[in-house]
């Protein structure tokens, strides 16, 4: 192990870029701005391409001891509540991709990472401190570190990755593209014991779509709990940064006013299982115009460093094990020099995932659609079905092209 990797976050990403870069032969020296790693409460949905990541790193085994495998997703109007169309997950999902779909709670896909890096020999995880700042020299790249008692010796490497989330410090400083965007779209999410939901909700995932608004819940945790996570238009909090907030029931249910009374009836039983919700206000970027996006010399970014995207086509955490797993490819070429290993990553993957950015932001116009437009969605989901559910392009990453989800 001639290279060592300096990696800024972490999360999901981050510990993903470690495990990648292991597996690649390098070493890795990781940095965590918070004290103790945590993820917070929420559900994540892992397509097959996802999941193919984790096992091809070995991880099968403990994700399917965490994680819940629905068997069906089911669309429904949240005005009327008829189903408006259906696909089938399950085994009907690994015929067609070779890897099941998976939901599983965000700790849960977290700590089988964390578990997969954190006794590694090649790793040191160094928590409470953050990257403030770097300098690539072009033969290594120097980065100035914090912590609790104020500033550290400055930590050498041979390469960056930015895996500091939305909020990236590593993109501000070399990208200088300005802040995230809010998109006026607000996140309430709970969970809730999978008993407080009828029993038909308890095996698959539902969407309900509305006029401005739309809804989601699906199984977590071995199918123990349920994930509920409901989108509306609003004005977000002043604070943008920190995106966890406290969420007042009664403005959600104001905004609910006029829905089915079953999908009245699953935010319900959040409080009645006395329980909260946390609002998240969601915030993006234009999708990536080029490699130079996510590679410059030495720094690589990673994740929503760079390509956040809204939930609309579940594909926040499934793009960032993607590419993990292109890092360790492009890692791997150890008679290339790091920059241009650096600009393979970045090949590989910018126009993927600036497409799943555009169709993500895309899938948020016609979840939330009015008028006209609204009645087509519904006449095209009662028509077409799965060939509008399925998406063949994101799910085997062949370049296919269909899919409304």
């Amino acid at each position: 192990m001639d290279k060592q990797l300096l990696v800024a976050g972490g999360g999901i990403g981050g510990l993903a870029a470690a495990l990648a870069a292991t597996r690649a032969g390098w070493e890795v020296r990781l940095f965590e701005r918070a004290v103790q790693f945590s993820e917070v409460g929420a559900g994540v949905q892992l397509g097959p391409n996802a999941v193919r990541c984790l096992q091809a790193w070995g991880l099968e085994p403990a994700l399917n001891a965490v994680a819940a495998f629905p068997q069906h997703l089911q669309v429904r109007s949240a005005m009327h509540g008829g189903v408006l169309a259906t696909l089938a997950l399950g085994e009907a999902t690994v015929r067609r991709y070779g890897a099941p779909y998976a939901t599983i709670h965000r700790a849960d896909l977290h700590s089988l990472l964390l578990h997969a890096v954190q006794d590694h020999p090649a790793v040191q995880l160094n928590l409470g401190h953050a990257i403030t700042q770097h300098e690539d020299t072009g033969n290594a790249v120097l980065v100035h570190v914090e912590h609790g008692q104020g500033q550290a010796k400055p930590v050498e490497g041979d390469a960056l990755i930015g895996a500091d989330g939305l909020w990236s410090r590593t993109r501000t400083q070399v990208w200088q593209d300005g802040s995230p965007r809010a998109t006026g779209h607000l996140a309430y999410r709970a969970l809730v014991p999978a008993q407080a939901l009828p029993a038909a909700w308890r095996a698959q995932v539902t969407a309900w779509l509305g006029p401005r608004l739309h809804a989601v819940h699906y199984p977590v945790r071995r199918g123990e709990w349920m994930n509920l996570v409901v989108i509306i238009h609003g004005n977000p909090p002043q604070d943008l940064e920190h995106w966890d907030h406290a969420a007042n029931a009664a403005d959600l249910a104001h905004a609910l006013e006029g829905t089915h009374p079953a999908l009245q009836e699953v935010v319900h039983s959040v409080a009645a299982a006395g329980l909260g919700w946390r609002l998240w206000p969601l915030c993006d970027r234009a999708p990536m115009q080029s490699a130079d996006a996510m590679a410059r010399g030495l720094v690589a970014l990673l994740g929503d460093a760079a390509h956040p995207m809204p939930p609309y086509l579940a594909q926040g955490a499934g793009m960032a094990l993607e590419d993990a797993t292109q890092l360790q490819a492009a890692l791997a070429l150890h008679d290339v020099e790091v920059p241009l290993r650096l600009r393979r990553y970045a090949l590989n993957r910018w126009q993927r995932a600036a497409r799943v950015q555009a169709r993500s932001q895309r899938n948020g116009r016609i979840f939330h659609a009015t008028g006209l437009v609204r009645w087509g969605r519904d006449l095209g989901l009662r028509v077409l079905g799965e060939r509008l559910l399925d998406v063949p392009w994101l799910y085997r990453g062949d370049g296919m092209d269909a899919g409304l989800m």
